[in-house]
């Protein structure tokens, strides 16, 4: 860091970011698949050890009021590349993919000279190399990666050859990563390197070795605890060795989860609503982050934060600007992490559309892929590859928002839920500070707080339509 560690007040926020702009930091993002907000020993979880996570919580930046930008997977993991929400681009649900037309993360860091790399779940679309969505194809120079969740002994995509692994996923894909990262740093590369687990996802299949640590338990709970027992172990071999390699320092490292908890083995903390809901439990999840040289000493965020915001706060650390940037619905949460200011400047909006998701079965795709392959073949199934994911379809309309929605300016949360069919709009406001599991409705107690959230949300989904009709890619709408 090219200035004073010594420095405090405005001067500490200042010496910052000029830091950032002059020597801007590796990027490492790391997700879990399906943890919940009390899916963690550091926040209350008595029964799960998660060791290495409680570690970062309590030496790094550790976020309170962390959200997935969807409650489902897909559009989540969308959110992390674009920093918009998914539906702009039409990532409704899970198996749905990116749009190739959109930026990703991947493509903006490499303007400012990262490599750049995949490794694990993907889900935005394919993993065979000819595919305009795959990580390849989104600006990823390498990935070893799978088109869905994946448990033991995987079959992963290597720049699209299909490549037998033995062991646990979690394990394969940190040491994926760790091979790409070493060679960064053997040739003194900048990189960004992200780092999708396929774990806690359901079927779940723990080693016998970790899930033994739950014995007594019901054996579903013993799997399950067992996938996040070997994710934190694999999250610890990660960052050890990015001490290891003396990368640490200056190295942004950030973990959370695309989605709120799973019904039955998960835990929300207490809050309403599971995976797949726009309740906070189906939002709310883990959110840890350090980057040693820039905060040296722990902190916790208590402003709400959401996954769109990593796409504008990783280019504005490496002082990246992209021609034509459509819409983002993230911020840059540098402001809020230096102290600059205490609360969150920009609400944050949700749109669970309704549609349905698509099934993508990875372990069946992935052996048939292998087999394929051994016999110099290679698939044409149009739904692996993808061709058509960046065609935009008839327009929808910008007055009528189906599905559940919800602005969330903090306390404050505002659902609009519009029926499908007959389009009756029902709305419910909580407030968050109070009511973390939204079960007290405010409607008639804030009668000048409403009418302006209901247009700032109104106003927000119909900039989400028209992108989702392409605006943002110059197609005119009448």
């Amino acid at each position: 860091m090219k200035c004073l560690l010594l420095l405090c007040g405005v001067f500490w926020i200042q010496a910052v970011c000029v830091a950032a702009a002059d020597d801007p930091p590796n990027i490492v993002l790391v997700m879990a698949d399906d943890q919940g907000w009390g899916d963690m020993g550091y926040n209350g979880n008595a029964e799960l050890k998660t060791p290495n996570f409680d570690a970062l919580a309590k030496e790094g930046v550790r976020f309170d009021q962390f959200h997935a930008a969807a409650p489902v997977c897909s559009p989540t993991r969308g959110s992390v590349l674009t920093g918009r929400t998914p539906n702009r681009y039409g990532c409704f649900s899970w198996g749905h993919p990116i749009r190739p037309q959109e930026i990703t993360i991947a493509k903006a860091l490499k303007t400012a000279g990262y490599a750049t790399g995949h490794f694990g779940k993907w889900h935005l679309g394919s993993v065979q190399k000819d595919s305009p969505v795959s990580p390849g194809a989104c600006g990823f120079d390498e990935w070893v990666s799978s088109p869905n969740f994946f448990d033991l002994d995987p079959v992963l995509s290597v720049q699209g050859k299909a490549t037998a692994f033995q062991g646990d996923s979690s394990d394969i894909t940190v040491d994926e990563a760790l091979k790409f990262i070493r060679r960064c740093a053997e040739k003194k590369q900048r990189f960004l390197a992200v780092v999708w687990f396929g774990s806690p996802h359901d079927p779940h299949q723990a080693l016998e070795a970790d899930r033994a640590l739950y014995e007594g338990l019901p054996v579903k709970k013993q799997h399950f605890y067992g996938e996040i027992t070997a994710m934190d172990r694999a999250f610890g071999k990660l960052r050890g060795e990015l001490k290891n390699l003396d990368l640490r320092e200056n190295t942004l490292l950030w973990y959370c989860s695309d989605n709120g908890a799973l019904p039955k083995v998960g835990s929300t903390g207490g809050r309403r609503g599971f995976k797949g809901q726009i309740f906070e439990g189906g939002l709310a999840v883990p959110g840890l982050m350090e980057w040693p040289e820039a905060f040296p000493e722990p902190k916790v965020i208590k402003a709400p934060c959401v996954t769109s915001d990593i796409y504008p706060t990783v280019l504005g650390l490496a002082g990246v600007k992209m021609e034509k940037q459509p819409p983002l619905d993230g911020m840059d949460l540098m402001p809020l992490l230096t102290g600059e200011v205490k609360k969150r400047t920009q609400p944050i909006g949700f749109w669970d559309y309704g549609q349905k998701g698509i099934a993508t079965p990875s372990k069946a795709w992935m052996d048939e892929l292998l087999a394929a392959q051994a016999k110099g073949e290679e698939p044409k199934d149009p739904a692996r590859l993808m061709p058509d994911a960046g065609v935009i379809g008839q327009p929808v309309s910008v007055t009528e928002f189906p599905g559940h929605a919800a602005w969330l300016d903090w306390p404050w949360k505002l659902h609009r839920v519009e029926d499908r069919k007959t389009h009756e709009v029902s709305w419910e406001l909580y407030n968050l500070e109070t009511d973390p599991d939204e079960s007290n409705v405010l409607l008639a107690e804030q009668p000048e707080r409403v009418p302006q959230m209901q247009k700032e949300l109104e106003d927000w989904l119909e900039s989400v339509a028209r992108s989702l009709n392409g605006e943002d890619y110059g197609r005119k709408v009448e």
